[in-house]
C-alpha cells in the first residue's frame, strides 16, 4: 500500500471539529480505541487521534468562520498540488471555501465545495527528506 501522504487522491487524514473536545475524546477513545495526543498550536489546542504510534486525525473546537455549523468530520485528500487542485475546482464548477492555505510544518491546504454542495478538503504536505 502506498503512503497516503504522498499518494496524490489518497484520503490521508480525518479532522472533527467540534463544540465539545473533552467529551469527543472520551467517546472516540472508548468507541474505537484510539489514543490521543495533544498538540498545543498557535492559536488552538489540536488533539491528534492514533491507532498505535499513527496518527490518523485529529479534533479540534470549532474555529470562529465555522460558527453556526453543527460538529462535524472533514476529510482531507492528498494532491500533488493544492493550488493546482483549487484552480481546477473552480473550473469543473465547485467553489473554494477557504483558499490555499500554509498548515506550518504540515503542507498547504484548501477547502473546495462540489457542484452539489458537498465539502472536502485537499492537501499537500510537506515532506521530510
Amino acid at each position: 500500500m502506498q503512503d497516503p501522504y504522498k499518494q496524490h487522491g489518497a484520503f490521508s487524514w480525518f479532522e472533527l471539529m467540534t463544540t465539545d473536545v473533552e467529551g469527543a475524546k472520551k467517546f472516540y477513545t472508548r468507541l474505537f480505541g484510539w489514543e490521543t495526543e495533544d498538540m498545543p498550536m498557535e492559536n488552538l489546542s489540536y488533539t491528534i487521534t492514533k491507532i498505535g504510534n499513527a496518527g490518523v486525525g485529529g479534533i479540534m473546537p470549532m474555529l470562529p468562520e465555522a460558527q453556526g455549523a453543527p460538529p462535524h468530520w472533514g476529510v482531507y485528500v492528498t494532491v500533488d498540488d493544492v493550488d493546482a487542485t483549487a484552480q481546477k475546482a473552480e473550473e469543473l464548477g465547485g467553489k473554494i471555501h477557504v483558499p490555499p492555505t500554509d498548515i506550518p510544518n504540515v503542507g498547504r491546504f484548501c477547502v473546495i465545495q462540489d457542484p452539489q454542495g458537498a465539502l472536502i478538503s485537499a492537501i499537500t504536505y510537506v515532506m521530510e527528506e
